[in-house]
């Protein structure tokens, strides 16, 4: 059996099966249940290519590799875990009046479309397909994000569509741009943007149209990883949408979009054998570390500013593949995991923390520890965690970057420190009065979803404890993939 396709073909299956029936009392179960065989699936495909390397489908136009194998399987599972989370969470919202039938059915048959997008994104072989994969993944979350019909979340989902889309027309530019610096080496054909194909003769071609190509695809693609100044649809976009889509889109889809940067600075690398890919991802990573982190202390709503700190960290994991190297990949690739779990685990509890408090303004978000301790703790930990304290994960992998930074780029030393500090003092301040102190709150009409929470606490925490050998063999074979 090629599982392979098998986890492309479950979430597709699973968009048309709940298009029809994801209004229903039981949809949240069967949208968990198609999840949950994705990452079946997706775990059976790692552990084949463990056993057998390298894998190819469908004539090479699907293969998995050391640098997407880890992301593909940490998709999948963070999918499963937030469809257990978004069940108690729309049932909630059907409660509240927020949700419809029709609107459930929408949003169960997007959610598990958006699934398939992004791993299709990972596990294609064709730079063109990427490109398509990409624009599928938006325009699922468009319709996700606008879901409640709401001016601010119709507002939040146009300015994602636009900038979006303006981001996604400057990645096919250079995608296009590299058609054509691989036909004069490669010849015409689909076999010019197999990536594939791409690596083996990335010395042979064109550096000047390269160099280009990759300024249009950072930009584009960095539109979606939230790069500054190319942020601005994020906070919005995690603002008024579902919290269970604001989860994905700060564990997921952010690193789907820098996965493809990634793939593109590998070929850059090798037909210019200079810098320029790296340092341009130094600026980008850096400007966003800063601007987020000041923009952190001024946030009132709390989805908005944890989205600050998506792009706050998205920014990091940039500047680290930026410097390259081998510490410095393998650093990126770490903070890449355990931001994915983490965010999406701060964004589980904030999500049950905002519908006990009926608002997401912080100020009035107070004592969840009194009316709920599992919330409470779900939020102070993982605020904590995603801060970089020890022993969680994220204190390893910023430690790493820290120190190569000081190694490689010595005057950028204190201004990630900086940034860091101000976005600790900034989260901290806000979290602490909002699971302390008195309450008015009442409990929840359904138990919420807090398994989910604590398991990628727990693993945030291992991560940052005991990294398992054969994931260590994966982020260093990974890391010297993406060089630098």
């Amino acid at each position: 059996m090629n599982w392979l396709l098998l986890m492309l073909i479950i979430p597709f299956a699973g968009a048309g099966v709940l298009a029809l029936y994801g209004g229903r009392e039981r949809a949240p179960e069967v949208n968990s249940a198609f999840s949950f065989a994705t990452f079946i699936a997706a775990a059976m495909l790692t552990s084949k290519v463990i056993a057998d390397g390298p894998l190819y489908a469908l004539e090479r136009q699907f293969f998995i590799d050391p640098l997407n194998v880890f992301l593909v399987t940490l998709t999948a599972f963070v999918a499963w875990t937030t469809s257990l989370f978004s069940g108690p969470y729309m049932r909630i919202e059907s409660d509240h009046g927020k949700m419809t039938p029709r609107r459930m059915r929408l949003y169960h048959s997007m959610y598990q479309l958006f699934t398939c997008a992004m791993l299709l994104a990972l596990t294609t072989n064709n730079m063109g397909l990427l490109w398509v994969a990409m624009e599928g993944a938006t325009l699922a979350t468009v319709l996700l994000v606008s879901i409640y019909r709401t001016a601010a979340s119709l507002e939040a989902a146009w300015k994602y569509f636009i900038l979006c889309g303006v981001g996604i027309a400057q990645a096919l530019f250079g995608t296009i741009l590299l058609y054509l610096a691989a036909d004069r080496v490669i010849g015409a054909g689909t076999g010019a943007l197999l990536w594939t194909n791409l690596e083996q003769v990335k010395t042979h071609m064109e550096p000047t149209i390269l160099s280009l190509a990759f300024v249009f695809l950072l930009v584009g693609y960095g539109t979606k990883v939230g790069l500054v100044p190319l942020h601005n649809w994020l906070p919005d976009a995690h603002a008024e949408g579902p919290t269970p889509i604001s989860a994905v889109l700060s564990g997921l889809l952010l690193n789907v979009a820098l996965y493809a940067v990634l793939r593109c600075k590998v070929l850059v690398d090798g037909a210019l054998q200079n810098h320029m890919a790296g340092n341009m991802m130094i600026g980008f990573g850096l400007l966003s570390v800063l601007i987020a982190a000041f923009f952190l202390s001024r946030q009132k709503d709390v989805k908005r500013m944890f989205a600050y700190s998506s792009i706050e960290h998205m920014g990091l994991i940039t500047f680290a593949f930026g410097i390259g190297g081998p510490i410095a990949n393998f650093a990126g690739l770490l903070h890449m995991t355990v931001h994915s779990l983490i965010k999406s685990a701060i964004f589980f509890a904030v999500g049950h923390a905002v519908q006990k408090a009926g608002t997401q303004t912080m100020s009035r978000i107070t004592g969840l520890l009194s009316i709920s301790p599992t919330v409470g703790w779900g939020l102070m930990l993982g605020s904590l965690a995603i801060l970089g304290m020890p022993p969680f994960g994220v204190f390893a992998s910023e430690f790493l970057i820290l120190t190569t930074a000081m190694r490689e780029l010595p005057w950028a030393t204190p201004l990630l420190l900086l940034a860091l500090g101000v976005a600790f003092a900034a989260v901290f301040q806000r979290v602490q009065p909002m699971v302390f102190g008195e309450t008015t709150a009442k409990p929840l009409q359904h138990p919420p979803a807090l398994i989910p929470v604590f398991m990628h606490l727990g693993l945030g925490l291992m991560l940052g404890l005991y990294i398992p050998p054969y994931l260590v063999a994966w982020y260093q074979q990974a890391a010297r993939m993406i060089g630098g």
